[in-house]
């Protein structure tokens, strides 16, 4: 039998990238408002340009959140001060904010179902079952054991370049590197399985002129030569696959990368949706994350999704998972769960789901529960989902995320074994 080949790719962006600092912008504003209020609703749309940010959206909370400082703040610890981060400047960039309170309509039945789990510690299933979700919508969660932190392995390494390109600006290895970038790592597979690192694309935003140097060819060649000593080798070091003498490398394959930030490309939050989740590996239903405070599905229910992927992954149930869930307004329980283990499972996709349902309640009010979604900022000293923001929202190990815990994995093994015996 022929072995099947293929190649995948998967991008990232670092916190400079324009579209990223305007989800930083909507995450650190909800990060704010949740840390004085959890009870706030926060639907937070930020759009930068050469020189202006404008935040939009719908707001409801007791609190007031001085929003200009939080935006400034936001731009200035990213990088942006001026002519040395880029040309955007967080001193003197124009704030623009046009906040409406959360329609009445989308809030009612969100009301009628926190109200019922704050003032009742007790509610019953049967009770939680009429509490109507606030949106309708698909998500996706999914899981694969190419890594050890559970994701497909080319965003998993596509989010370390980025994370280490930023990095090493920040902490001066690299002075003349600006806030703004991009990685993208083409992964070879044979019969599904990660094999080797066919290409790698590094774009990052610099200086005009590297110590003293001005020739931009010899600047790209500076440039070329650090990146793949400070950034590429750094992050590989660890991995077990890692480049080898047939391994293409494009670093700044447009050859000048100066003006960059919202000066070069406007931004949009949620415009980076596949580098948020799984890099084009897994399907997605469309929804953004960021400036969304929990009780949007479009965000806990792919939170919860990955959580149940991941847990069966981890239990050796199948080697790759995909959830998909579906909520309708105004129903408790998502409409429908979809399991897709694309062939790798140890039992029948029917049993795995069998089992999601005995052991993960996918509703709304449950889901912000069970991850404490509401005061996560708080108990993270104000800043949580600020922090998603950059790098990915899935497959995090740089601090603790409650749905990246595996806390279901011996009871997930426990109850298949009625099943099947696993290996």
């Amino acid at each position: 039998m022929t072995s099947k080949r293929f190649l995948f790719t998967s991008e990232s962006v670092t916190e400079g990238h324009p579209d990223k600092v305007c989800d930083q912008i909507s995450d650190a504003i909800l990060d704010e408002f949740l840390t004085k209020d959890s009870k706030s609703r926060v639907a937070a749309e930020t759009s930068v340009t050469t020189g202006m940010v404008l935040v939009s959206g719908e707001i409801t909370s007791n609190c007031y959140v001085d929003i200009p400082s939080v935006i400034r703040n936001t731009i200035k610890n990213i990088g942006y001060n001026g002519e040395e981060g880029g040309g955007f400047d967080y001193k003197t960039c124009a704030v623009l904010t046009s906040i409406d309170e959360q329609s009445s309509d989308i809030s009612c039945g969100v009301n009628k179902a926190f109200e019922t789990r704050d003032n009742n510690a007790n509610v019953s299933t049967s009770e939680t079952e009429e509490i109507g979700a606030g949106d309708q919508g698909i998500m996706f969660g999914f899981a694969c054991d190419e890594t050890p932190e559970l994701m497909p392995l080319p965003i998993s390494l596509a989010h370390k370049l980025s994370y280490r390109l930023a990095q090493v600006r920040k902490e001066s290895i690299l002075k003349y590197l600006r806030p703004d970038g991009k990685s993208q790592v083409t992964v070879e597979y044979i019969d599904n399985k990660p094999v080797r690192i066919d290409t790698i694309v590094i774009s990052t935003q610099h200086d005009p002129e590297i110590n003293g140097v001005s020739d931009n060819e010899k600047v790209q060649e500076i440039i070329s030569n650090d990146l793949i000593k400070y950034v590429i080798d750094a992050v590989f070091e660890n991995e077990n696959i890692k480049p080898d003498n047939s391994t293409k490398y494009l670093i700044n394959p447009s050859g000048r990368f100066v003006i960059g930030g919202p000066q070069g490309d406007a931004g949009l939050t949620g415009r980076k949706i596949i580098v948020d989740t799984y890099g084009g590996y897994s399907r997605h239903g469309g929804g953004a994350f960021s400036g969304k405070d929990p009780t949007k599905v479009d965000r806990s229910a792919a939170y919860a999704a990955r959580y149940v992927a991941k847990n069966i992954v981890a239990a050796k149930l199948a080697s790759k998972c995909e959830v998909e869930v579906a909520y309708a307004i105004g129903v408790a329980k998502p409409v429908s769960v979809m399991v897709d283990t694309f062939g790798t499972g140890k039992i029948s996709d029917d049993e795995i789901q069998q089992l999601i349902e005995d052991n993960f309640d996918l509703s709304p009010s449950a889901i912000i529960n069970h991850f404490d979604l509401r005061n996560l900022p708080a108990k993270n000293n104000g800043k949580f989902y600020q922090k998603l923001a950059a790098y990915g929202h899935m497959g995090r190990t740089d601090f603790e995320v409650p749905w990246e815990k595996l806390d279901k994995v011996e009871i997930l093994k426990k109850q298949a074994s009625k099943y099947v015996a696993l290996v």
